[in-house]
């Protein structure tokens, strides 16, 4: 084993799985409610149009990821195709919207837990718990990939079965006068729709980060991201029918966890219950996908010396993972965890991801044009440039829909980055 390689032993459930597990975190046990108080019955209406937006630009990541098959997913993609500075930006920004991603479903599975059991409510304890979780799953991520996917799958086994469960047993009790739509949205109200729903499609991203270990990476990441989405588009659908066809109108009312009413209302007391665990296996499954996906960001990165701590990159002799980088973002991880300050963080977080999805979606253009692949297996997007094309309309269009403090926290963070990167390039890295 050399200190600087991963083996690839990832395949399309494997990978699948990954994504899976990251889209679909906390957010869908309260998307419903939020939808249908936009939308009321022509929810689906959003589900379908989100549905085909996010598609057009997971399509472009398809392509990419076919073509750039080293590890640390759309950094290296943006760093590769757009050279070393935006390669900073990327690995900077993403690094830290996934850790107070990651801080925020910590906090919120610690929340939950306390709800039903009070010492979980002790500061101590709290701490004690993220120690246990972040501290856990990075022991098992540098055992290996094998013990990583083994997990990843199994989680997300379980986290799609109760959401599986409640779409079966629903349909029998759902009202269908309460699915009967009279009027098609207004074209505002879709389209502010379909921005919450975009963001409820996020992590594919992050999962792709492990594309260094990948199995014919070529065909297997194009194959995994299709699955992952037509699974997710398929299991959010549902549930937003389910949940209208049994709740009707008073869908709305339920903002904190309409799942769980609609739970109530098919099983009964042990319905709520049958929901807050699967919330808390949701939760858990996210930060078990991005504790194993994110380290591979940092570990790329230090081998493109664009993060100067070359320890990130070394590879364990006997597990062949980057322990290192493992244990330096679960660590970082754990931190924010216990201090709960990251909003400051969480404001940047939906800016700096939409503009990494608008640098993958621009890489297609310069892998076709100026940088075309060799690679005669790599898998193209039908259709010429009309997707991509399409597919920057769409991201341009959901920046101009972000809020004033995001694009000054954005902006702010990337001209401190821009001073640090070439103040460390003109005097220490001459």
């Amino acid at each position: 084993m050399t200190t600087n390689s991963l083996d690839r032993k990832i395949g399309v459930l494997g990978l699948s799985a990954n994504l899976i597990n990251i889209i679909i975190g906390a957010g869908i046990f309260a998307l419903p409610a939020i939808v249908a108080a936009n939308l009321g019955s022509a929810s689906i209406y959003a589900y379908l149009f989100c549905g085909i937006l996010i598609s057009l630009v997971m399509l472009c990541f398809a392509e990419v990821g076919s073509k750039i098959t080293k590890s640390g997913g759309v950094y290296s993609y943006i760093e590769v195709s757009f050279g070393r500075y935006f390669g900073y930006l990327t690995a900077i920004f993403f690094s830290l919207a996934a850790i107070s991603a990651d801080a925020a479903v910590a906090n919120a599975l610690v929340n939950l837990l306390g709800a039903y059991i009070p010492l979980f409510q002790e500061k101590i304890i709290q701490i004690l718990f993220f120690l246990i979780v972040f501290g856990g799953l990075a022991w098992i991520n540098i055992k290996g990939v094998k013990e990583s996917i083994v997990l990843v799958k199994t989680i997300t086994f379980l986290k799609i079965v109760p959401l599986l469960a409640l779409i079966f047993f629903s349909i029998p009790e759902s009202n269908i006068a309460n699915l009967k739509i009279e009027s098609f949205p207004d074209l505002e109200s879709l389209s502010q729709t379909a921005l919450i729903l975009f963001f409820a499609f996020q992590g594919a991203e992050s999962g792709l980060s492990v594309s260094g270990e990948v199995i014919k990476p070529n065909k297997t990441i194009p194959k995994a991201i299709l699955i992952s989405i037509l699974c997710v588009l398929t299991i959010y659908i549902s549930l937003q029918l389910v949940s209208q066809g049994v709740l009707g109108d008073d869908l709305p009312n339920y903002t904190e966890s309409p799942l769980s009413e609609v739970a109530s209302h098919i099983f009964g007391p042990a319905g709520f219950l049958l929901i807050s665990i699967g919330a808390a296996v949701s939760m858990f499954g996210n930060l078990s996908s991005e504790i194993f996906s994110m380290p591979r960001v940092l570990f790329q990165a230090s081998q493109d010396r664009i993060i100067n701590i070359q320890a990130l990159s070394r590879v364990h002799k006997i597990f062949g993972t980057p322990f290192i980088s493992i244990i330096m973002y679960s660590s970082i991880g754990f931190v924010f965890a216990s201090i709960g300050r990251f909003d400051q963080l969480a404001v940047i977080s939906s800016a700096a991801v939409l503009f990494i999805y608008l640098g993958v979606v621009l890489c297609v253009f310069k892998l076709r044009i100026i940088k075309p692949s060799k690679d005669k297996d790599a898998f193209t997007i039908p259709g010429g440039l009309i997707i991509p094309i399409l597919s920057s309309v769409v991201i341009i269009l959901m920046l101009f829909g972000l809020k004033r403090s995001e694009w000054i926290g954005f902006l702010a963070g990337t001209a401190v980055l821009t001073i640090i990167y070439f103040l460390k390039k003109k005097f220490f890295f001459k």
